[in-house]
């Protein structure tokens, strides 16, 4: 039980409920008695919901289908069979159409292809739904036909072998020639859905919203579907953190389980590597703070994307006007004593020829993830990219090539003469000093007098060289030391 109010007005008591896919607010009302699965109440809207399936040994999933693209028809839930696994949900109905399996579209589907698609979906089947009303009827019409057709002992059979009970036989002593009849059982308490928020790709947060103030105590969850669960208050502190660390966890799960079904689409060089929700800080002209806009951030491939709103589609993934390639951006975690505000687990991304971002995100364990996913892309990045050449002035004036390469290391390459000045692995850089312009000192030891020689040259280009460098010294660490990786974990 929690309060749930818009912010301004008094909180309402509710009841919150989360399951893997959703979180719902509900509120108590009276309900008449219903003891059949295939009747009860469907949903009162038509959004798409994501079902949680869990196949039974004895059973199966529990459910019958009709429909199929040979009838010109979705692939309609028919019949839900009592206890068995998708009644067990409590989320699908008769009438549901199934639009997607484990993430796979089936809406062009014949009915016998659903079936096997079904049939082998594993033991975990996520079922994405929608509800059609018009359906109803006729699938619940058809099933008591298919009851007044049998004779009594082809009705116990049916039930006794599927676990489907009818209004009619589901009570004590209404039997035929029973001669008796049960007391009307008193209407029990339900729970009825006031706001359902998909948490796929969801945003949760405790900030008033767009600034750097914390609510206390309380927290908001948005869906992408733009449904908001409102500041729901919990009654204290240790409460919040629970209802945060599994709501987000489930946000996890989901998001990243989306991004692997990208990733099916993509090639290995351009797998996604992180999505999620970030703050970023936005300068107000008229005003001396900033203000905190959501991005949804990813790294893919080579690249770093700022989207306003979360990618659903592969064509979304181009329509991105915020990309900057990762090698030649700077990841930073701001410290606590640098913070700008009251906002917390903030971090920099600085790209040459860009303005620095600064954002944030709501927990430390989410800050250690991006950090984390954030070397792999660069990694995976550099690998990729192999070697990378800038155009440079050396001390004598001459126009060279300075080129970072994967197996090389450092490379000074003389235009004029057309062959390379000097060569040192990466191991062999012992500091480097610039004069944040375009001068730029490194200092390398000799491998065979132990000496330090200093290299100086001057470019146009010196915070790319810069941020280009730290890529593929970052890689090279990874390379040698993987634990270098995994010890950035949380």
């Amino acid at each position: 039980m929690v309060s749930v109010s818009d912010g301004k007005s008094r909180p309402q008591p509710m009841r919150l409920h989360l399951s893997m896919e959703v979180l719902k607010l509900q509120k108590e009302a009276a309900s008449p008695v219903n003891h059949n699965c295939n009747s009860r109440q469907s949903p009162v809207d038509a959004r798409e919901r994501i079902v949680k399936v869990v196949r039974q040994k004895v059973g199966g999933l529990g459910l019958s289908i009709k429909g199929g693209a040979e009838h010109k028809l979705p692939i309609l839930i028919s019949r839900i069979f009592k206890d068995q696994a998708a009644d067990q949900t409590g989320e699908l109905f008769v009438g549901d159409a199934i639009v997607k399996v484990n993430g796979e579209y089936i809406t062009r589907c014949n009915h016998d292809d659903a079936v096997n698609i079904l049939r082998n979906a594993g033991d975990i089947v996520m079922l994405t739904v929608k509800h059609y009303r018009a359906a109803t009827p006729f699938l619940q019409k058809s099933l008591q036909r298919e009851e007044h057709h049998l004779d009594n002992d082809g009705a116990r059979q049916l039930r006794a072998e599927d676990g489907w009970r009818s209004p009619c036989n589901s009570r004590p002593g209404s039997g035929s020639g029973s001669g008796s009849h049960s007391p009307a059982p008193t209407a029990p308490r339900r729970w009825v859905d006031i706001i359902t928020v998909p948490l796929m790709m969801a945003y949760v947060t405790r900030y008033i919203f767009g600034t750097d103030k914390l609510r206390p105590n309380s927290f908001e969850v948005r869906g992408l579907n733009g449904v908001s669960t409102g500041i729901i208050h919990c009654d204290d502190a240790a409460i919040l953190s629970q209802w945060l660390k599994y709501i987000t966890d489930n946000i996890v799960g989901l998001t990243n389980l989306q991004m692997k079904l990208y990733n099916r689409n993509f090639t290995a060089a351009e797998r996604i590597e992180y999505m999620g929700w970030v703050n970023e800080g936005i300068l107000n002209n008229n005003q001396p703070w900033q203000n905190y806009k959501p991005r949804f951030l990813t790294l893919k491939g080579t690249d770093v994307l700022l989207f306003d709103s979360p990618p659903l589609n592969i064509m979304d993934w181009l329509k991105c006007s915020l990309v900057f390639k990762v090698y030649q951006t700077m990841f930073r975690v701001i410290k606590d004593s640098e913070n700008v505000d009251e906002r917390q687990h903030c971090f920099l991304i600085q790209t040459s020829g860009h303005e620095s971002r600064y954002l944030s995100v709501e927990t430390r364990q989410e800050l250690l993830r991006i950090e984390n996913a954030w070397h792999c892309s660069v990694c995976a990045a550099v690998m990729k990219l192999g070697s990378k050449t800038f155009t440079v002035t050396t001390s004598n004036g001459k126009t060279a090539g300075l080129t970072l390469d994967w197996n090389m290391g450092f490379a000074l390459y003389d235009t004029e003469g057309k062959a390379y000045s000097w060569k040192y692995k990466f191991s062999q850089l012992k500091g480097s000093s610039d004069d944040g312009k375009c001068k730029l000192k490194l200092h390398f030891q000799d491998n065979e007098t132990r000496m330090i020689e200093t290299k100086e040259l001057e470019t146009a280009n010196l915070q790319s060289l810069l941020f280009c460098m730290h890529a593929f010294l970052t890689a090279k660490v990874a390379s040698v030391d993987p634990a270098f990786l995994s010890s950035k974990t949380p």
